[in-house]
């Protein structure tokens, strides 16, 4: 497994770091600015005082010129808040390290834009990595919680874990599911949860070349990654083809339940340098459907 905080590594992260700034212009910033105001830097309207107003507010430039008492409204700007539901189930094992670096880029343009970032791991329950992160300052410790992580479970459940997600009523925010979603109950209900909060949700799906073929052929016992279940099965080339298309067909679902619900998809094999697929988002406008 390599270091996600190797200097090189590093080195990687700054230059996407420095792509998400020039291409994003602040979409994934805290400087997303809202219609609220309150106590911000920037000017954005005035208001009749009120008793209760903070009177350091009050414009006196103008009350000198029209004798009326106006308050200077400024914009607010508020942080994101960044969760990445990292798929740590066992049929992950094969390309963990890669969608670990990653969800490692993601976190670590967030928190130099000032955004805060949480992340959770997905087998059969949901379990925690990093409990929340914010700023420049965090992001070794994000990047040591995240190199801590390992492959766990005996199956994945991807609904209970957005359920249980969905219940801890978190802020709204962005969701980024990481997983090559080959969720045995299906990814409908668990993308629906998610969206139910009200975050926008973005899924990063992530295969192993070998996922996408079988290569055996003749008779053989086969053993289940994540629950250890066995099967003795005989394959010939129409049972490989079969599988090919399977497997195909269940990509294909996936992308279409994501455009019919709005949800970003981004779909990568673990041969693909990860900092390609990141620039590639970027480029496309970052976390959109």
């Amino acid at each position: 497994m390599s270091s996600l905080t190797d200097p090189a590594f590093i080195r990687q992260l700054d230059a996407l770091n420095l792509l998400a700034r020039r291409v994003l212009r602040g979409s994934l910033q805290a400087d997303r600015r809202t219609q609220r105001r309150g106590t911000g830097i920037t000017f954005a309207d005035y208001a009749p005082y009120n008793f209760g107003d903070d009177y350091r507010a009050i414009d006196w430039k103008i009350y000198a010129r029209t004798e009326e008492l106006l308050i200077k409204l400024f914009e607010i700007e508020e942080d994101t808040t960044v969760y990445i539901l990292f798929d740590c189930s066992r049929s992950m094992a094969t390309k963990f390290d890669y969608a670990r670096k990653l969800a490692a880029a993601i976190g670590y343009i967030a928190l130099n834009g000032m955004d805060r970032v949480m992340v959770y791991g997905m087998a059969e329950k949901l379990s925690t990595i990093v409990e929340s992160a914010r700023s420049r300052s965090q992001v070794f410790p994000f990047l040591r919680d995240l190199e801590g992580a390992e492959t766990f479970g005996v199956d994945t459940d991807f609904s209970a874990c957005a359920r249980t997600f969905q219940a801890r009523k978190g802020k709204k925010g962005v969701v980024l599911v990481v997983s090559d979603f080959f969720f045995p109950k299906g990814f409908e209900e668990g993308l629906r949860f998610l969206q139910w909060s009200g975050h926008d949700v973005f899924a990063l799906q992530v295969h192993d070349p070998a996922d996408l073929e079988c290569p055996w052929l003749g008779d053989l016992e086969i053993e289940c990654v994540e629950t250890a279940a066995t099967q003795r099965v005989t394959i010939s080339e129409k049972e490989s083809k079969q599988y090919r298309e399977a497997i195909a067909a269940w990509n294909d679902s996936l992308k279409n339940e994501c455009a019919r619900r709005g949800v970003g998809l981004a779909s990568t094999t673990s041969d693909v340098p990860f900092d390609v697929v990141i620039q590639s988002m970027l480029r496309k406008g970052g976390l959109v459907a």
